[in-house]
């Protein structure tokens, strides 16, 4: 194979892409999430006519036109600098506009198989995000291996995707700091037990209060940390400014800092959950489509795709911030609503930024990767509930604006590239577990808000032991789906955004 480079920016060989396709991908989105190439300065504009050449030259499926098209294009045209977007101005008063892409109406291409889906499997996952994959993975490790996970899309399309891969146990509730903690254990291993690099990093997070009721919150969760194992510290400005010496701390009057969390690279956890699953029997369908389900007695009997039905035993939607639209194809209401939360990646630059740090009263949050960018992003509380995946100025100014308050130098660095992703938020910021009320093999594992990610490793672990041997677990009788009903909600404030 060719050691030739196809993107120099990112150095992905023309070897590294024949990789790809003996791993299953083979259309441009699940190549570029598989080798990184097109997400550096040139943003795919010198090498992404060599990767569908080499595509439709060696591909073990010849892909037709129309599979070839460009990947998503992502704002900004040209890089640039922080600066320039901080010295914009935007209403604060208007809500945020549909954006590009969405405005122009620019989705991935069309590639459904044209080989009919397995008409019959024990377990159905539908969304191959994290949580779909990971608990796929778990299934198999205790003895479920007849099992189908379903994606509209290519693997990382969604939300699991779209993050900032940011991992931390500083969490409000008992329920979420244990299964944080839990997570990062499995995530400290992932790269040795699955055979691929995560780039984790254990750099901490940093938590800057501004007012007075955030320094409360940060003080009240600092305690229950404790309480639970994790060495949460309440630090004062300047000792905050010991950790990151860059910062300004404008405004700061308090800080929760803990050096255990951490932060991993999304997109091959994502492929490490598929591609072992896959070793020990699972089948993952991508771009195919959930289009309704045969229900009989209580129970779901098929799942409808696109592709023909799958009869089933047991079906787990975690489909995330799509999982309420699924569910009505069921009868079943989800409170579930999709909020779009969008982020921006720069330039790399030498290693500076040990933490991931975070102004919780503004939402903003910003780390630097092990390849050097500076990866963050910032809630908008003007922002409307609804599948919005378009990305605006708005943002980059906001972004901007209060990241080079606190992070002054940052204003000379050029943004190459902004997406956006969906939140997957329920009234009480708490997840949708375990059974349907009236329909008892529909089993839900979605609502995380914007910390699903982090918490996947855990959940699935535990909700495939609970699948497989039935045994009782808490999780899956307090998370449930009839808690909203019952007025019983389990709160959690700890949100960034």
């Amino acid at each position: 194979m060719s050691k030739s480079l196809v993107c120099a920016c990112e150095d992905v060989t023309a070897s590294e892409i024949e990789h790809a396709m003996t791993k299953g991908p083979c259309d441009i989105e699940s190549i570029k999430r598989f080798t990184g190439f097109g997400t550096g300065m040139c943003q795919g504009k010198q090498c992404l006519n060599a990767v569908a050449r080499l595509l439709e030259a060696k591909a073990p499926q010849k892909p037709a036109p129309e599979q070839l098209l460009a990947f998503t294009p992502r704002p900004p045209l040209f890089p640039t600098e922080l600066s320039y977007w901080a010295s914009a101005s935007f209403d604060p008063a208007l809500a945020p506009g549909g954006g590009v892409p969405g405005a122009l109406d620019v989705t991935a291409p069309t590639l459904r198989p044209t080989a009919p889906i397995k008409s019959k499997a024990k377990i159905v996952i539908i969304g191959g995000g994290i949580m779909g994959l990971s608990l796929a993975w778990n299934l198999t490790l205790q003895g479920e291996t007849d099992v189908v996970v379903l994606e509209q899309g290519y693997l990382c399309a969604g939300a699991s995707g779209r993050n900032g891969g940011g991992i931390r146990a500083q969490w409000g509730t008992p329920t979420l700091i244990t299964l944080a903690r839990r997570s990062i254990e499995l995530m400290q291993r992932f790269a040795r037990d699955m055979g691929i690099n995560v780039w984790f990093r254990q750099g901490g997070y940093l938590f800057l209060a501004k007012s007075d009721d955030v320094v409360r919150r940060i003080e009240k969760s600092a305690r229950l940390h404790n309480q639970h194992g994790v060495p949460t510290e309440i630090l004062t400005a300047d000792a905050a400014r010991d950790v990151v010496p860059e910062l300004t701390m404008k405004g700061v009057k308090a800080a929760a800092w803990n050096p255990k969390d951490a932060v991993i690279f999304p997109w091959p956890f994502l492929w490490g959950y598929a591609t072992q699953a896959q070793k020990r029997g699972v089948q993952v369908e991508t771009f195919t489509r959930v289009q309704g389900f045969e229900l009989s007695q209580g129970k779901v009997k098929k799942v409808i795709t696109d592709r023909g039905d799958i009869e089933c035993d047991t079906v787990v939607l975690a489909a995330g911030a799509w999982s309420a639209e699924i569910a009505k194809l069921a009868g079943v209401h989800l409170p579930n609503e999709p909020h779009r939360h969008e982020i921006c990646s720069t330039e790399p630059l030498k290693p500076f930024l040990g933490p991931l740090v975070s102004v919780l009263d503004s939402g903003l949050y910003f780390s630097q990767s092990m390849r050097g960018e500076i990866v963050g992003g910032m809630g908008d509380p003007r922002e409307p509930a609804g599948m919005n995946l378009g990305s605006t100025a708005r943002f980059l100014t906001r972004y901007a604006q209060a990241l080079t308050e606190q992070l002054p130098q940052a204003g000379a660095v050029k943004v190459l590239r902004q997406w956006s992703g969906p939140y997957d938020v329920t009234p009480d910021n708490s997840p949708i577990l375990g059974k349907t009320p009236q329909l008892e093999n529909l089993l839900h594992l979605s609502g995380f808000v914007g910390h699903g990610f982090m918490m996947a490793p855990a959940v699935t672990e535990r909700m495939a032991k609970w699948m497989a041997t039935g045994e009782s677990d808490e999780l899956f009788e307090r998370f449930t789906l009839s808690r909203f009903a019952e007025g019983r909600l389990e709160r959690e404030d700890m949100i960034i955004g």
